[in-house]
């Protein structure tokens, strides 16, 4: 692993019953760098992204996180409390349904101000300005910080996920397809809004989308899988412009065709 590094995966396997999931993956990402993990539905992109997060365990393989000071640690030998701790820090995860991530029950301010609580913020006023300040860099009206998420629009649950995600400003942030089954419309004003966060911050983001275009407009570089394996990866113009594997020249035609 590279000192530079901030998250390194070797060897990673898993399978389901008699169906290999992932097949010795090997990825790595640096700071600020957004990967965008491609493929057609079951190519195990979504099941590398839960075990890159720690959420599933691998049947082999190791994945390293090194943490602000430098640190190495193996993310799955991990005790749980860490862990969760780790993913109400220094990492986020936004689901394609914003509804595994959001209380619908709870205020739009009060779904931003939960999160700045899990890390021991008390004083009322400062969560309150934390979350009408994240509101309106998501493109929500502050005017709806009380009303409930069950009002938003699809678009806007997104992006009150993500301003929930991005409040306590994590360094590494996991995207399942945060635009699967939004409009066109909706999509492209989401994803600038993802491109302009991102570069901001300075975050570091693994994204899973089965969708070349949106990998083309966000991602740094680009891991196509196909079957469980990385078959092709590179710098996302590289990989898109000119692919040498197979799988990926059929991924991409099928783009150009439609």
């Amino acid at each position: 692993m590279s000192d530079a590094t901030l998250l390194s995966a070797r060897g990673l396997s898993l399978t389901f019953g008699a169906v290999p999931a992932l097949q010795s993956v090997d990825v790595d990402l640096w700071p600020g760098e957004l990967l965008a993990i491609v493929g057609e539905s079951g190519s195990g992109k979504t099941t590398l992204l839960n075990v890159l997060s720690g959420r599933r365990a691998p049947d082999d393989g190791a994945v390293w996180y090194r943490d602000p000071a430098g640190r190495l640690h193996d993310v799955h030998a991990m005790p749980a409390p860490a862990l969760r701790t780790l993913h109400r820090s220094d990492w986020g995860f936004v689901h394609q349904d914003p509804r595994q991530n959001l209380r619908m029950s709870v205020s739009a301010g009060g779904n931003v101000g939960e999160r700045l609580m899990a890390q021991g913020a008390r004083h009322y006023g400062s969560i309150r300005a934390a979350a009408l300040e994240w509101l309106e860099q998501v493109e929500i009206d502050p005017g709806r910080i009380d009303d409930l998420p069950r009002t938003f629009s699809g678009g806007m649950l997104q992006r009150l996920q993500i301003a929930r995600t991005l409040v306590t400003h994590p360094r590494l942030v996991f995207m399942d397809e945060p635009t699967g089954g939004l409009d066109v419309s909706v999509q492209a004003r989401l994803l600038d809004l993802i491109r302009s966060l991102v570069a901001r911050l300075n975050i570091a983001v693994v994204l899973v989308t089965h969708d070349i275009a949106v990998a083309r407009l966000l991602a740094h570089r680009i891991a196509v899988m196909q079957r469980g394996r990385v078959v092709e990866t590179g710098l996302t113009d590289q990989v898109l412009d000119d692919p040498q594997h197979p799988y990926t020249q059929l991924l991409v035609s099928s783009v150009l065709n439609a």
